[in-house]
């Protein structure tokens, strides 16, 4: 088994993202991926490391490695979340942050601006990194990965019961579904059937998130007859939410789960009138 440095990405601390573009019309996206606060914050922040851990969204990264394109955030989504609007980008308040207060004291209007100007300069890139996509292939489709916990009542407490938890979760509510069901339908087909320690994999849609995010929204409203966005949330089975320990076993293996989709992904654009 690899180090559990093969598994982790270790980026500049001036780094926003990390973009790949290759010859291919798949993207994926890791945008909670990141752990890094900008040091100008640090003095401001009021959770420890392991708080901000248990809620970003560590080796979905991993998981997008076989793919040409795709683009890593490197910042926390506790200085900046890609995956709201921008009005909401910021936890300002518990409310907003599962309950956590982020920030030990207020931020200032030039810190809350610097953030903000990340989260507009992510988005201006995107876009412009989808359009040559587009411009080279007619259409696309985005993997953006997320995961999320299914222990919230304690390292020793129950997890989240079955019918609300599934292994992976595909968020499609601002999809137009009728128009990608030839591309969906056959990726969500194809996870069901990889079997993972003998089972196969747990896959359902809109259960315990309806892919609402910014990210997919941005790229449906902007791409609207071209761009096909599926949020995909992964319950935390690959490792300990709590600890942070990763399962190696289960990334491997979700790592060539989402390798061996990419022929599904290219018949099925290819295939579509």
């Amino acid at each position: 088994m690899s180090p559990i440095q093969d598994f982790i990405v270790t980026p500049d601390p001036a780094d926003w993202w990390t973009a790949h573009r290759g010859s291919s019309p798949i993207v994926g996206t890791a945008i909670h991926n990141g752990h890094d606060i900008r040091s100008a914050l640090g003095n401001h922040l009021g959770l420890s490391d392991g708080e901000r851990l248990r809620e970003e969204d560590p080796f979905t990264e991993f998981f997008i490695r076989d793919l040409p394109n795709r683009i890593v955030f490197h910042r926390s989504r506790f200085e900046i979340d890609l995956n709201r609007a921008r009005d909401g980008a910021i936890y300002l308040t518990p409310e907003q942050a599962w309950g956590l207060k982020v920030w030990s004291k207020p931020l200032t209007d030039d810190q809350i601006a610097a953030s903000l100007g990340v989260h507009d300069a992510y988005y201006t890139m995107l876009d412009s990194y989808l359009r040559g996509v587009e411009q080279q292939f007619g259409s696309f489709v985005v993997l953006d990965m997320h995961s999320y916990n299914h222990r919230r009542d304690g390292a020793d407490g129950p997890e989240m019961s079955f019918e609300k938890a599934p292994q992976i979760n595909i968020g499609t509510s601002s999809m137009d579904r009728e128009r990608w069901a030839d591309v969906l339908d056959p990726f969500i087909e194809h996870l069901r059937r990889f079997r993972f320690r003998g089972e196969p994999m747990d896959v359902r849609e809109n259960i315990a998130f309806q892919g609402k995010g910014e990210q997919t929204r941005f790229v449906h409203e902007r791409f609207p007859e071209t761009g096909c966005a599926i949020a995909i949330e992964f319950k935390k089975f690959f490792m300990d939410e709590w600890t942070g320990e990763p399962d190696l076993e289960a990334l491997t293996a979700m790592r060539e789960m989402i390798r061996q989709s990419l022929p599904v992904l290219l018949e099925s654009l290819r295939a579509r009138p």
